[in-house]
């Protein structure tokens, strides 16, 4: 069991090395491996544009994409376990519509900048704020849903049906947007890795991270509550309280990764389903951290994949997740049938 454990983490950290190699050396400006060797090791002094763009644009886009997929893995396989249902996951819960109705209020209704008698907000700190308090209001609403209704399944359509408010309160701020913000949101909605710097770097990463390690103490609760709640409490875990943490770190992961990304959706769903297909397991030691690492590299495989040649473009990451995610979704569905 050991070495199969070892061998199911090591698989995905080769192609995660792999896909990080094919994203340096594909883009609008092809560049050789022994141009990048030569930039990473420093051996010659290269030129300068491909120094450029290789640790200030290709480099930054690289890290964003590992962060942003594997947290919204993560926080995909953390919502269905703890309401046990397959298609619980940031996006079909509100919680990535929260933060972008947090977004939309800061780019479409005051302009992007707050301003007080005492001290004024603008840039990514403002909307990073919106953004947790859209998806700590969703998350608050999912809480009071279940208090009262005590049934997973019931906050689940509570989640779905909050979604379905908040998308509506954005399209109304859409509605009456000016043309220039209307389209830099509309802009923002369909996904980019390439919006973090090395700037902001730190402040996103830093979240990430720290989050991760929060999570990395749940396998033990999240193992007992595949047996029932009954009997996580008799184990002497607090469902309760767990429920409270799992979506309070989600909700900070997706509000986050929303911010930068802008809302991402179908990797939160998909690839917790792919990672259980793939390992035959449900024990969360495993689970955890082969669901971060393949959602990082389905993240890193979508923008590979986004990218035109000849310096045509990039396209939205979120009109490349449902193409691929979908028929591979559907094709583990047939094999689980079977």
């Amino acid at each position: 069991m050991k070495r199969w454990n070892r061998h199911s983490l090591l698989w995905p950290c080769v192609v995660c090395l792999l896909l990080v190699v094919l994203n340096l050396l594909w883009g609008s400006t092809t560049i050789s491996f022994t141009e990048i060797w030569q930039t990473i090791t420093q051996s010659s002094a290269g030129h300068e544009t491909t120094r450029t763009i290789l640790l200030e644009l290709r480099l930054p886009t690289i890290l964003t994409a590992i962060l942003a997929g594997s947290a919204l893995a993560v926080c995909g396989l953390l919502m269905q376990t703890i309401f046990n249902n397959p298609l619980a996951d940031p996006s079909i819960l509100g919680v990535s519509a929260g933060a972008s109705l947090g977004v939309a209020i800061v780019v479409l209704l005051i302009g992007g900048t707050f301003i007080s008698s005492t001290f004024v907000l603008s840039g990514h700190i403002l909307t990073t704020l919106s953004a947790w308090v859209g998806a700590g209001c969703v998350i608050a609403i999912l809480l009071l849903c279940h208090a009262v209704f005590h049934s997973a399944t019931s906050v689940l359509i509570s989640g779905v049906l909050i979604g379905f408010m908040v998308s509506a309160l954005t399209s109304l701020l859409s509605f009456f947007a000016t043309v220039q913000g209307l389209h830099s949101f509309i802009a923002w909605t369909l996904g980019s890795f390439q919006n973090v710097t090395w700037g902001s770097m730190s402040f996103f990463a830093g979240i990430l991270l720290l989050s991760f390690i929060g999570i990395s103490v749940l396998a033990k609760p999240l193992n007992a509550l595949l047996l029932g709640e009954a009997y996580a409490q008799n184990a002497g875990f607090s469902v309760k309280r767990i429920r409270m943490w799992i979506l309070t770190i989600s909700g900070l992961l997706t509000a986050t990764v929303t911010v930068y990304c802008g809302p991402i959706a179908f990797i939160g769903l998909f690839v917790p389903h792919a990672v259980r297909f793939m390992l035959r397991s449900s024990n969360h030691r495993l689970l955890l951290p082969a669901t971060l690492l393949w959602g990082a590299n389905t993240a890193l495989f979508c923008h590979w994949i986004a990218i035109l040649p000849e310096n045509i473009g990039v396209l939205p990451i979120n009109s490349i997740t449902p193409i691929l995610g979908v028929p591979m979704a559907l094709y583990l569905m047939m094999r689980s049938s079977r």
